[in-house]
């Protein structure tokens, strides 16, 4: 059967008069599959037995379910989150003292190849539909209040998968998770990460969504960054700062460059001149991430004279940098580790 999920609005209003119902029974079940995230028909209370009977007998629901959960020793959770076709996606709450951040996912594995990225060598096996997308939140905001006492602050889609190659269910599960018929969450409190699809990031700039972007850059220059991440080959850099120059122009939101450094990839002072030019054409900032090691020895964070020469630089020339330092590091659920690898 189908899930129950799938149907917006309008098609639950004709479903519902199809059934000699009125139609603001579309609008009850609504709230309870978006705005209580409620995962079975039977618990709808303030319909019939008899309509919840009939709804039961065409349509179902496919919730997520956590099928491990991880605790860092910084407070970090990982969940090991199972699809309702048995596959399997995770998805981190990570705390700090004034906020918890949830980081989702969109895709079962991974359209693209980044070399440094454990996620990039899972094989792509699907896009998440809406609803699981909303799942994961709905869960981490759980646990946020469950353990830190707090809901959740923020959202970023920098989970396993590339949100822009599952662009349509992304932009969608964004507006359940910000209407008020939905989880009521800000917009300006979510983040889509991309690793750079020109077309897609002037797609949506022109939605009416007000998130932020970051750029997975690691390396303003061409060659560099072709290595570092092969795919990006068929999208040179200076046709991505076009797009983000048209991101720009219609939010008026930053851009926000995330950026590891490696020892000897891209830690001299070549990289850091070829990033200040590139960060001169717009109004934006760096995160510095802290590499998060995948086992096979290629890429190495670079020591800290490196990490504080670019911070002194990028400083120097007028650039907002940050340090963003690994959370979830000993579970496998920092930046770059999701890969569903187990614990045991």
């Amino acid at each position: 059967m189908k899930d129950i999920r799938t149907l917006s609005l309008e098609q639950l209003q004709e479903y519902f008069v199809s059934l000699g119902e009125k139609p603001f029974r579309a609008k009850q079940v609504y709230e309870w599959l978006w705005s209580k995230n409620l995962h079975s028909i039977e618990e709808m209370t303030n319909l019939s037995k008899d309509l919840r009977d009939r709804i039961s007998k065409e349509y179902i629901i496919n919730p997520i379910s956590v099928d491990q959960l991880q605790k860092s020793t910084d407070g970090t959770i990982k969940n090991g989150v199972k699809l309702h076709d048995g596959l399997l996606v995770e998805s981190v709450l990570i705390p700090t003292e004034t906020r918890t951040t949830a980081c989702v996912s969109s895709q079962v594995g991974c359209s693209l190849n980044c070399e440094f990225c454990a996620t990039a060598r899972l094989k792509r096996m699907r896009n998440l539909e809406v609803a699981e997308i909303v799942d994961q939140v709905a869960l981490i905001d759980k646990q946020s209040k469950l353990y830190f006492d707090r809901p959740l602050s923020n959202i970023v889609f920098m989970g396993m998968g590339e949100p822009m190659m599952n662009y349509k269910n992304v932009v969608e599960s964004i507006r359940k998770i910000t209407e008020p018929s939905g989880l009521g969450m800000s917009p300006r409190r979510i983040t889509v990460s991309t690793s750079g699809i020109p077309k897609m990031i002037k797609m949506l700039a022109d939605e009416d969504i007000k998130v932020k972007l970051a750029l997975s850059l690691h390396s303003a220059i061409e060659k560099k960054r072709n290595d570092i991440m092969p795919f990006s080959d068929k999208f040179p850099l200076t046709d991505i700062m076009d797009s983000l120059k048209y991101w720009y122009e219609k939010t008026g939101n930053i851009i926000t460059f995330e950026y590891c450094v490696w020892k000897g990839i891209n830690d001299e002072d070549e990289d850091i001149k070829a990033l200040i030019r590139y960060c001169k054409q717009i109004p934006s900032k760096v995160n510095l991430i802290q590499y998060n090691p995948i086992g096979d020895g290629k890429y190495d964070q670079c020591n800290k004279a490196a990490e504080e020469n670019y911070v002194r630089q990028l400083e120097k020339a007028g650039i907002t940098v940050l340090i963003r330092r690994s959370r979830g590091g000993d579970i496998d659920a920092a930046c770059g580790q999701l890969a569903n690898k187990s614990s045991e």
